[in-house]
């Protein structure tokens, strides 16, 4: 779908909302003084456990390439870490389609293809997601400060779960029962969908459904499954870094719980990197768990530069030695894609 300009001002717009929820009521003087006396040498040790989550990224994603083609881990690293790049710095989560267009240019996979497996990666994330939240919901029911929370959380990821199961059911059906599903997937697009669009619909569903081909084995699954999981407690591992820098208090299930509910809320389309949502977010949960306002938005805004700034100017060193310039016209790669014009065959 094409990127257009009321979508970007929409998304800026729902941040600025965010942005209000998350700033207001708030001491700034204190805030500063929590942040000038974070002891960052915690944080630095939540980065090593962040970017061995980054690298688990790249193993999973190359479980998921193999099919196709196979690819080195650096390679596949630097690919990724663009990809971060290019969602914390362009709307609509572009560093997916970066990433795709990457492996179209310089490794000959389709984009089609490549972005099968990154659907497969953002399913897996979900359902790892979903599963910290109400895995570990639990624990907010015993804290007072919760109880006009909890519903809200519960019924957000448990649809969440449904709809993602539903998707995982399609994709079982597409991993399992290629063919049957690709010929009724056919008989829609002959009924449903006008003649000129018809041929480019089912070659793209044909090459999605190549690049699904990596879960046929179960084992290859389950590997995919474990990396998923390696990789979200890595992630959090971020969180308690700059939990001890901050001086705060909470077990790592809280985290991994905090960490769960606040991927769910990224969700709700934004400006780039998640601006107004993530702060929002994690203040909100913080405040859940007894730490005050000031605390909460200090601990929240020093996470986000531990996640925004090393993942985006690590990704826009690799995106500029790709021999693109970060002034790239996403826009412009959307509709190549769209119009499928440059797809190269497998």
């Amino acid at each position: 779908m094409k990127l257009k300009k009321w979508h970007i001002w929409l998304g800026f717009a729902i941040s600025a909302v965010f942005l209000y929820l998350a700033f207001r009521e708030v001491d700034f003087s204190q805030v500063w003084s929590y942040l000038t006396h974070a002891q960052w040498s915690w944080v630095l040790l939540g980065l090593v456990f962040y970017f061995i989550g980054v690298w688990l990224r790249a193993f999973r994603w190359q479980i998921l390439l193999n099919p196709l083609k196979k690819l080195s881990i650096p390679r596949l690293f630097q690919v990724v870490a663009i990809g971060y790049m290019g969602n914390n710095v362009y709307p609509a989560r572009a560093g997916e389609l970066l990433r795709a267009v990457l492996l179209k240019q310089k490794d000959q996979i389709s984009i089609s293809a490549s972005l099968a497996t990154i659907v497969v990666e953002r399913l897996f994330d979900a359902l790892v997601i979903m599963g910290l939240v109400l895995l570990n919901l639990s624990q907010l029911t015993a804290l007072p400060s919760a109880q006009s929370y909890v519903g809200a959380i519960r019924a957000v990821a448990t649809w969440g779960a449904v709809i993602f199961l539903a998707l995982f059911a399609l994709f079982l059906a597409l991993v399992l029962f290629p063919k049957p599903t690709q010929k009724a997937l056919d008989w829609v697009i002959n009924h449903l969908v006008i003649a000129r669009l018809r041929k480019g619909i089912s070659d793209f569903i044909t090459r999605f459904i190549e690049g699904l081909s990596s879960l046929r084995s179960a084992g290859e699954t389950l590997k995919v499954l474990l990396f998923s999981i390696a990789i979200w407690t890595c992630e959090t591992g971020l969180y308690w870094g700059v939990m001890k820098a901050m001086g705060i208090q909470l077990s790592f299930m809280s985290l991994m719980l905090i960490n769960g509910v606040v991927n769910l809320v990224l969700l709700i389309p934004a400006a780039p990197g998640g601006l107004g949502t993530f702060d929002a977010a994690g203040k909100a949960m913080l405040q859940v768990f007894g730490v005050g306002s000031e605390l909460a938005l200090g601990y929240t805004l020093l996470l986000r530069v531990a996640l925004w700034v090393p993942i985006t100017v690590l990704g826009a060193v690799f995106f500029v030695r790709e021999g693109f310039s970060l002034t790239t016209d996403v826009a412009k790669l959307q509709t190549e894609y769209a119009d499928g014009s440059h797809e190269p065959q497998i």
